[in-house]
């Protein structure tokens, strides 16, 4: 029979546990915004860096790094918090939002291939190419605008000529 009380007792100071899960999560939101910005795929970067440090923290939880599963519940409820309340500021406040989702980055305008922004995201000229392709663009010439959005995928708009 487990003991009820051992994995319900809070054995971590819950305000050690919110300055911890803090610390973390901006520690980690900040290296993925500003170093892997773009390398996330068509989910928020937020949402998965949430999911991740979640389930570290559930893991330690569930696995006893804690003395108690009230400790990991503490975490998980501070991580929820911050992304919640980033959510929530982002589309309340266009400050916060600009800080929190990188800018939309053009990589094709008017036919030309800005050099400069794929070195700046690392993007291969075969790397875009093939994004034109997944677009229906067989050349770069028929491009009006590609743009790398925010969550790293690439739009493409073509030129008006038939």
């Amino acid at each position: 029979m487990p003991d009820f009380e051992s994995l319900l007792r809070i054995t971590v100071s819950p305000a050690e546990l919110v300055v911890r899960g803090t610390l973390m999560y901006w520690f980690l939101f900040l290296l993925l915004r500003f170093v892997l910005r773009r390398d996330v795929g068509s989910l928020a970067m937020a949402d998965v860096l949430l999911l991740v440090v979640i389930s570290d923290a559930s893991q330690n939880a569930m696995a006893g790094g804690y003395q108690s599963v009230t400790d990991g519940v503490i975490l998980v409820s501070t991580i929820a918090a911050w992304n919640y309340l980033l959510d929530w500021s982002a589309y309340r406040w266009p400050a916060v939002r600009r800080f929190v989702e990188p800018r939309p980055l053009p990589l094709v305008r008017h036919g030309r291939v800005l050099r400069a922004n794929l070195r700046r995201e690392l993007i291969s000229l075969p790397e875009l190419m093939a994004k034109l392709r997944e677009a229906g663009v067989e050349s770069v010439a028929d491009v009006k605008l590609a743009v790398m959005e925010s969550d790293g995928e690439i739009s493409v708009i073509r030129n008006g000529k038939p």
